[in-house]
C-alpha cells in the first residue's frame, strides 16, 4: 500500500486538499472552518504534492502583497508543523489509474483527479464514513458522489 506510513483510516482521520489546508496556515475567511475541521480530524492524510500546492498558494499570497515576508515566515513555519503530523499517500500505478478514471466520471482537472485517487487508495476505495476536507466545490462534488462524507472549509 502507497502510504508514508502503515495505519488504517479512523474516525479521527481525514483526507485534506491543500485548499484546507492552507486556511490553517494563514488567516483567510475559510480559516475558522477549517480549524474546527481540524479540531475534530486532527490526523491529517495527503496526496504527495500538498506540501508543493500549500506552498505554492502562501508564496503566491506573498508575491501579491497579501502576506508580508513575517506573515510568509509565519505561515510556513505553520505548513512544516502541519507536514511532521501528515501521513502522505505516495505516487503509485494505482493512484494514477485511478485518477485517469475519475477524469472519465468527473469534471476535474488532473491534479484534482490525483487528490481524490489519493484519498480513495487511503481508504482501499470504500469512502464511506470517510471525511474529505477541502474547499474546492468540484472537488467536493466528486469527492461526495464518489461516496465520502465532505467537509467544506
Amino acid at each position: 500500500m502507497p502510504k508514508s506510513k502503515s495505519q488504517q483510516p479512523t474516525i479521527q482521520h481525514a483526507f485534506w486538499d491543500a485548499s484546507a489546508i492552507v486556511p490553517l496556515c494563514y488567516y483567510q475567511v475559510q480559516t475558522v472552518k477549517a480549524r474546527q475541521a481540524y479540531r475534530i480530524f486532527p490526523d491529517m492524510v495527503v496526496w504527495w504534492s500538498t506540501r508543493v500546492e500549500c506552498a505554492s498558494a502562501l508564496y503566491r499570497l506573498e508575491r501579491e502583497h497579501e502576506l508580508t515576508g513575517q506573515q510568509a515566515q509565519q505561515s510556513s513555519a505553520a505548513l512544516e508543523k502541519y507536514r511532521r503530523l501528515w501521513d502522505e499517500i505516495t505516487p503509485s500505478d494505482e493512484v494514477r489509474t485511478l485518477a485517469e478514471n475519475l477524469l472519465r466520471k468527473h469534471q476535474l482537472r488532473a491534479a484534482d483527479s490525483l487528490q481524490l485517487a489519493a484519498a480513495l487508495v487511503w481508504c482501499n476505495s470504500y469512502p464511506k464514513g470517510r471525511a474529505f476536507v477541502c474547499d474546492d466545490n468540484k472537488l467536493l462534488a466528486a469527492a461526495e458522489k464518489e461516496g465520502f462524507n465532505v467537509i467544506h472549509v
